[in-house]
Order: structure tokens, then C-alpha cells, then sequence
């Protein structure tokens, strides 16, 4: 991506857990980084754990609050001898390899004594549970800096606990803006002046405390685009392990192929529907700042990846084609409030999802009969038996008096997504894909057309999701 940035000075690029799941991994990463600060000014690096490191983390903590230390006795050494493993392969300075070392071995024992207290007290809180999984993008930003160091590269760790000031909603925090932008440039403009690249933690931050949050799960791509807004950066490359965004899953359909470009309304609605290459919250910091967004491969630095622009009148331009991609949100089920009595009552639909909302469930799909007689939503299956619990018990005298007849759920369905600007003004594009659907016998239960004048959703059963998928991306053109 060798790109003529004489007028352009920040970059900001993220590197996701497989891009520094090993040492050749990371030896890659560190060549990027290389190539950036020759074209960039001022170069910052957002890392993720390396891959599989935070589930295991969490995983060890709910079985020690389960009175369960075994997995925790076999992760310690593990998760230790792996990190010191990549630092030992790339790091030949001794002094350099003898910090880092003891830095890994210090997080080895931070979790240990975690997961201990939490066996102790057999409960993992959700400020537990981020306390521990915040150590992995620790491990991975002190070894990425120290490897960066090694290669000649002026580089810096930095804690985004010092960076990302959020709420207490821990689990899934939510970040202060005002107060981020204050920290951010105390800490990093020194740095960044001076030419050194800070390599920064991703997926955490800490309360006005200094309590520490994650952003949820795949949040280090929310976390360099807050950074990337705030700082601001004229660009935020997310570094991926596929060549950008993809017409569909490539293990579900093995000719989809990258989509060079794509608008952040587009991406908006694939990231939120299922698609796993930019995390959904990523996209609203870095629309409102006006930042260019690119998504590469890591293993593939020369191929171009996907370009995020902005449709300024969200109508569509000869460039656009009608349908993008297709994506699928598995394990979901449909819950249906249904009854004669409730043709015609306000309230009705607040009061169904207000309980919803009591159990702390999203829903990604909602449709309603035009005789106001159901209510059909989606809701991922582990939530379902909670979610109609809640519903019951709020309808419980309309359920005694038959107002409503009945609140059922469906065996798991899954979502498929059409994303593509041009299903906002191309005549037919519903009745291409229903009869595509139709020519491969599949069953649609629900469709909904978003919000957004993007995407068209619809629901089938999980057993034909696969070949919903394959059929649509038939009808993606280039």
C-alpha cells in the first residue's frame, strides 16, 4: 500500500488476534508498520489479544467460579510459555528478551490471582470478567512494542486504560468522548510528536476510576476508530486475515470475492448482520469524524482491501451495484406475541419489547401483521426461554383474559441479509431474491427491509441458511 500521503500525517491501523497469532504473524505485522512510517508522520497501532487468548481467559474464569481451577491450572502455563515462546523467536537483544519475559510472567500471575479471588468468592461479576479479559491485548501490546523495538523501530506500549475513559456498564462499556479526547492527547501527543509509534491496547478502557471496562467482544475495532476520531487521524486501516469485506462467507461460498468499495451504511448493516470483518460500533465515530476507513489483509499487504466512502445523498451512483453481499446471523429464534385482543390497543408493542429489554437482549429483526394481531421478532436462541418468560409475565392478565391467546418461540431460524445500495431504488430487487429462494425450495418465516434503505432481511430455517446464502450470492453481478 505504497500510497502518496505527502499531504496526509495520521495513521491509525489496527491489527485483529490472528494478525499476532504467531511469530510469523507478527513479524509480518511489524514489516507493515515499517512500510507505514515511511509513507506517515505519525504512525499509532491498536492490537487485539492473539487469537483464542480471550476466550480462553474467560473461559477459566467462569469455570473457577464454578469451583472448577483445573482449566485455570492448565491456561497459566500455557498462555505464559506461548507469549514468552513469540518474544524468545523475534527478540534477540537479551536485556530487551529479559524484560519482556518478566512483563509476560507478572500478567501470568495477575490472571492466576484473578481467577483465584473469583474461585474464592464463586462468583464472576462482570467487572471481574473484564479485569480478566483485558490481560490479553496487555500481553500482546508489550510484545508487539518490544518486537518493534527489536526491528529498529521507535515504539511504545500504552495502556487505552489511560487513553478510553467509559462508563461502569462493564462488559460492554461505553466511552466518554470528551473526557477520551482530553486523555488521549495528554498521553499520546507527546509520543506521536516525537516520531514514536504507540502500540495500544484494543477492546479496553477504564472507568474515571481507573476501573478497568471492555468495549465488548471485537472491540478493538471500536477502539482505533475512537482514536482515530478523537485524535483525529486522517485514515484508519483495520488489518484483518481476508482481503477486505467479502461478498459473502468464502467458507460458505468459495467464489466470493472482495468488494473494493463499499458506503459506511452498506458496512454498517453487514457488520451488524453478521459480518465479522469490522465490529458494528466501529463505523458511528469515524462517520461523524469524516475519516477515511480501509480494511486489509495481513497476509496479503499489497492487495488493496475495501474502501469505506460516504454516500452523501444515500441515493445510489452508476458505480453501485444492486446487491453487495449477502451475510447470516445464525442461532436465532422467533418469538411471536400473538391474540385477537390486541387489534387496535396502543401500547402493546412498547410493553413487548420494554420486557425485552428487562432481560437485556437485542433484536436484530421485528415484523408485524398489518391486522395488528402478532408481533414477530428475533432474538438469539440462548435468550429465547428468558425473553418469553419476561413477556409472559408482563402480558399475564391479557394471557388470563385471552387478549392475547399466546407467546411461542420457533426451533433456532437463522437471518439472511441482502446489503447493497441499490435496493433502495431498483425496481424488482425483492422479487429477484424471493424467486431466487424459490428456485432452490427455501422456506422464508419473516423478511423486514431495514431502516436504512440498504438491506432487505428475511428468515428461513437454520437447516437451509447455507444454501439461502449461495443462492443470493448468485445474484451479486460485478
Amino acid at each position: 500500500m505504497n500510497m502518496d500521503r505527502k499531504s496526509q500525517k495520521t495513521l491509525v491501523m489496527k491489527f485483529g488476534g490472528t494478525s499476532v497469532g504467531s511469530a510469523q504473524a507478527i513479524a509480518q505485522v511489524v514489516e507493515i508498520i515499517k512500510n507505514a512510517k515511511t509513507d506517515w508522520e505519525k504512525v499509532l497501532v491498536v492490537t487485539s489479544a492473539m487469537a483464542g487468548v480471550t476466550n480462553t481467559l474467560i473461559d477459566c474464569a467462569i469455570s473457577a467460579a464454578k469451583g472448577n481451577l483445573q482449566p485455570l491450572l492448565i491456561a497459566e502455563k500455557t498462555l505464559k510459555e506461548n507469549h514468552q515462546a513469540v518474544a524468545q523467536k523475534l527478540i534477540t537483544d537479551p536485556e530487551r528478551l529479559n524484560t519482556i519475559k518478566k512483563e509476560i510472567v507478572d500478567l501470568s500471575t495477575t490472571f492466576g490471582d484473578l481467577c483465584r479471588a473469583i474461585h474464592v468468592i464463586g462468583e464472576a461479576s462482570p467487572r471481574a470478567l473484564d479485569a480478566v479479559a483485558s490481560l490479553g491485548e496487555r500481553w500482546s501490546a508489550r510484545i508487539l512494542a518490544a518486537i518493534c523495538q527489536e526491528k529498529g523501530i521507535s515504539a511504545q506500549y500504552v495502556e487505552s486504560t489511560n487513553l478510553i475513559v467509559t462508563n461502569n456498564n462493564f462488559q460492554n462499556a461505553h466511552p466518554d468522548f470528551e473526557a477520551s479526547t482530553n486523555a488521549i492527547h495528554t498521553v499520546l501527543d507527546p509520543f506521536l510528536n516525537e516520531g514514536v509509534v504507540p502500540i495500544v491496547t484494543g477492546f479496553i478502557g477504564a472507568t474515571r476510576d481507573g476501573v478497568i471496562t471492555t468495549l465488548g467482544r471485537g472491540g478493538s475495532d471500536y477502539s482505533a476508530s475512537i482514536l482515530g476520531a478523537l485524535l483525529p487521524a486522517d485514515d484508519i486501516w483495520i488489518w484483518t486475515d481476508v482481503d477486505g469485506v467479502m461478498t459473502a462467507d468464502p467458507h460458505l461460498v468459495p467464489d466470493a470475492h472482495t468488494i473494493p468499495e463499499i458506503s459506511y451504511e452498506e458496512i454498517a448493516e453487514l457488520a451488524y448482520y453478521g459480518a465479522k470483518v469490522l465490529h458494528p460500533k466501529a463505523v458511528r465515530p469515524v462517520i461523524e469524524a469524516g475519516i477515511g476507513l480501509r480494511i486489509c489483509n495481513t497476509f496479503n499487504p499489497s492487495n488493496p482491501g475495501t474502501r469505506l466512502t460516504i454516500n452523501h445523498n444515500g441515493r445510489t451512483t452508476k458505480a453501485d451495484k444492486v446487491i453487495k453481499a449477502v451475510t447470516a446471523i445464525r442461532k436465532q429464534r422467533l418469538v411471536t406475541v400473538e391474540g385477537r385482543g390486541m387489534l387496535g390497543v396502543p401500547g402493546v408493542a412498547a410493553r413487548t419489547f420494554g420486557a425485552v429489554a428487562s432481560t437485556g437482549t437485542s433484536v436484530p429483526l421485528i415484523t408485524q401483521a398489518s391486522s395488528e394481531q402478532s408481533i414477530c421478532f428475533a432474538v438469539p436462541g440462548e435468550t429465547s426461554d428468558a425473553v418469553l418468560q419476561a413477556i409472559e409475565k408482563t402480558f399475564a392478565l391479557e394471557l388470563v383474559n385471552r387478549d392475547i391467546d399466546r407467546v411461542w418461540a420457533t426451533d433456532d431460524v437463522s437471518i439472511i441479509t441482502v446489503v447493497g445500495a441499490g435496493t433502495h431504488d431498483t425496481p424488482g430487487v425483492a422479487g429477484l431474491v424471493f424467486h431466487k429462494l424459490g428456485e432452490y425450495k427455501i422456506n422464508v418465516l419473516a423478511i423486514a427491509h431495514g431502516s436504512s434503505d440498504v438491506s432487505i432481511s428475511l428468515v428461513v430455517a437454520s437447516k437451509d441458511d447455507e444454501q439461502a446464502v449461495r443462492a443470493l450470492h448468485e445474484l451479486i453481478v460485478w
